[in-house]
């Protein structure tokens, strides 16, 4: 079959943030987004709100924009127009991977077909996603570019996966992972890392044979890590665990912007781009998954490893003139933050400790979460 990919301008941004709804006295998840989507008004549901996989999450959403900041101000937007609806009705929004202690049996999922589809296929795999994450869009101008970006990216899955973490905790316990969302998501049938293809034809291929099978209805229903989205004519990055402030959430899309542009422009220069065999990108999101910002990744093919958080000023650094391009220069610096006062899990953990083991100290993490939220940046894990 033929998949065409949609016409869009270099570098134009969306993003999607997806957020937990919980209540604003006990912190359990609260399942009425059907009811906060139905009191918006017309314009908000349109523009900036989508329901999503279960009754306790709502998604935010921007237009498509030329810079981060700009994407940005349209989830603000969308975010205090939900509060409108949202305060009275006693209900908070909290950003982060995983709620930390929601139960999976507890939760409905959204009266809509294909997520009906997804519980029933996957069973209980399905019925555990209890998790928040973001989705960034970039353009790209030309379909010959896709895949080999699409490749690329896959080496800075441990940087982005490390310092986005935010689910340490799942259904009450401590996992041991930083990012145990990242673990959960992959185990759905079409989720996880992409395949490295490297011709059209070849992603032709596989969507044909999983359209005849009956894998999937249409393609949005790919849900890899790292993936084309013809229908936008972007690549999408999804990565990330839900962000649980609008300072990193920018951070971690700017970066990704970046990225992308930067892996574009050395496509125009005939520059060969970065890639890594499967084994070894496999390998790194785990460890990030697993250690966070303490994983020591495999920076190339060659395999030589380094700490994340050495290897990611050299990045930066490298990304710095392109950030300047694209107007994201203050929110790509805001990346060097997340190492310095700690990435969302290792807050979570401290407001943990402070607390005490048990509900209490669980039901800390989700106010000091809901806080961050509200503030629009981190907090001091007390």
């Amino acid at each position: 079959m033929a998949l065409e990919f949609a016409p869009s301008a270099r570098s134009s941004v969306g993003l999607e943030w997806e957020l937990a709804l919980v209540d604003a006295d006990s912190g359990t998840l609260r399942q009425v987004a059907p009811a906060v989507i139905e009191r918006l008004s017309d314009d908000v549901r349109h523009r900036y709100v989508k329901p999503e996989f279960l009754r306790n999450t709502i998604e935010v959403i921007s237009d498509v924009r030329r810079t981060v900041p700009e994407a940005v101000g349209d989830l603000q937007r969308g975010i205090a127009a939900i509060r409108e609806v949202t305060d009275p009705m006693r209900v908070e929004l909290m950003g982060a991977g995983t709620h930390p202690f929601g139960h999976w049996s507890r939760q409905k999922v959204t009266d809509k077909e294909r997520y009906t589809t997804v519980v029933d296929r996957t069973q209980l795999w399905g019925r555990q996603m209890i998790i928040y994450g973001i989705h960034m869009h970039v353009g790209v101008e030309d379909r010959d570019k896709v895949l080999p970006i699409v490749n690329a990216l896959l080496v800075y899955v441990p940087y982005l996966q490390a310092l986005s973490a935010s689910s340490p905790f799942f259904g009450s316990d401590d996992t041991g992972y930083a990012s145990m969302r990242a673990l959960l998501f992959q185990q759905l049938p079409t989720a996880g890392l992409p395949y490295q293809f490297r011709a059209w034809s070849e992603l032709e291929r596989y969507v044909d044979d999983m359209l005849r099978t009956g894998v999937i209805d249409d393609f949005t229903e790919v849900r890899w890590d790292v993936r084309p989205a013809p229908h936008f004519g972007t690549v999408e990055v999804r990565i990330c665990d839900g962000a649980s402030n609008v300072t990193e959430l920018a951070a971690l899309s700017a970066l990704v912007h970046c990225l992308v542009e930067h892996l574009s422009t050395m496509l125009d220069d005939g520059r060969p781009l970065p890639t890594m065999p499967p084994w070894y990108v496999q390998e790194n999101k785990w460890r990030a998954a697993r250690y966070g910002l303490d994983a020591i990744i495999i920076l190339d093919a060659d395999g030589n490893e380094e700490l994340v958080t050495d290897a990611l000023p050299r990045l930066l650094r490298e990304l710095a003139p392109v950030a300047e391009r694209l107007g994201c220069a203050a929110e790509l610096g805001d990346v060097a933050d997340i190492v310095a006062t700690g990435a969302s899990y290792q807050r979570q953990r401290a407001v943990a400790a402070a607390h005490g083991s048990g509900p209490d100290g669980l039901e800390a993490v989700v106010s000091s979460l809901v806080a961050e939220l509200r503030a629009g940046h981190p907090l001091p894990p007390t």
